[in-house]
This record gives C-alpha cells, structure tokens and sequence, in this order.
C-alpha cells in the first residue's frame, strides 16, 4: 500500500533537497523544504508534517540535536524521522537511532531505496494509528469531564490530526481548537 504523506526535507545542500522533492513529488507526496535546523523547527511548529528526512551535518544546530528537539516536542514523537548523511560509521549511525531517528541512510544512496523506507515508515505510522483508532471504538470509557465541543475536539486529535486539520474537518478557527486543547489540559 503506498500512503501519501506530508514529507519535511532539511539538508544545506539546495541541490540535493530540489532533487529529493522532485522525487517525492513524482511519487505521490507533498513535499516542503528547509535549508536549516532552526527553519524545519518553525516549520514544524506550523505545520507539522508526516515525515522529516533530515541531513546529519548542517551549519549551525546539527540534524542529531534537531531530532531531539522534535522528539521533546508535544507533537514530534509520531514523526517518522529518517536521517541522509555521508557520515556512515556504524557509532554515528547508532547515535542517530538511539536519539530518536526511525532510520538512517549513508550517502550516496538509490531514490529508490529512500522511497521503500518512507513508504516503510509511513505504513507503520498509520498501522499505530489504526491500531488506536480501534482500540478507541472497543474501549467503553467513562465518560469524559468535557463540554460536547472539547470532545470533539480532543477525539479528532487523538487520531493524529493537527489543530488546522482538526479546525477545517469540524467548521472552527484554530484558535478556537488551541481554546478547547487548552481546556482539555
């Protein structure tokens, strides 16, 4: 099954990324990048997409910080992560892994290949969320202490939606999705 995805490219070389988002593109993703570490975190923060495939070595902060500053954020723990990087020594490549990466690719490597782990990540990705959803419908909980509007919310948010997503699919601004989040917490 091949998913379309919202995919992040973060890597300094302008021409690698352009090369990456052609690629992507052809095969059916939404693709956006960033030259820098600093830019993808402002990114993210505003539209926080499906998958990042992120370079190791960038000026200023590096890839290895830049994933653990999306895993610490409330909304990166189910980005999919997949590090490119001509650094291949199997520390490094276990460094990036143990931080939070999904995966890691040495450069150079085969479009195709990269293709196969996005599409490997992106399975997994909504497997979990497939697997929540159900679990959600079996589970016959207590009620929750929240005003019908704030339910609304808050079960259109477990399925993985963002505040914009969730604002469009149910007629509300996203301030007043980020009111009801607010709330909820």
């Amino acid at each position: 099954m091949t998913l379309t995805a919202r995919i992040l490219i973060v890597d300094d070389d302008a021409t690698l990324q352009m090369a990456l988002s052609r690629y992507l593109t052809s095969v059916g993703h939404t693709v956006s990048g960033v030259l820098s570490a600093e830019a993808a975190l402002e990114a993210i923060t505003n539209t926080p997409p499906d998958l990042i495939i992120s370079d190791v070595l960038m000026p200023g902060m590096g890839g290895l910080e830049f994933c653990q500053q999306v895993r610490s954020m409330d909304n990166g723990s189910l980005i999919s992560f997949i590090f490119l990087s001509s650094r291949g020594d199997v520390d490094e490549r276990i460094e990036g892994h143990v931080i939070g990466a999904d995966d890691y690719l040495v450069k150079p490597f085969d479009f195709r290949e990269l293709a196969a782990k996005v599409t490997a990540q992106l399975n997994r990705l909504e497997r979990i969320r497939h697997q929540l959803s159900q679990q959600m419908q079996q589970a016959k909980p207590n009620p929750l202490p929240l005003t019908p509007s704030e339910e609304k919310v808050f079960y259109e948010v477990i399925q993985g939606y963002t505040n914009k997503q969730v604002g469009d699919r149910l007629f509300l601004s996203p301030r007043t999705v980020q009111t009801h989040l607010s709330s909820i917490l």
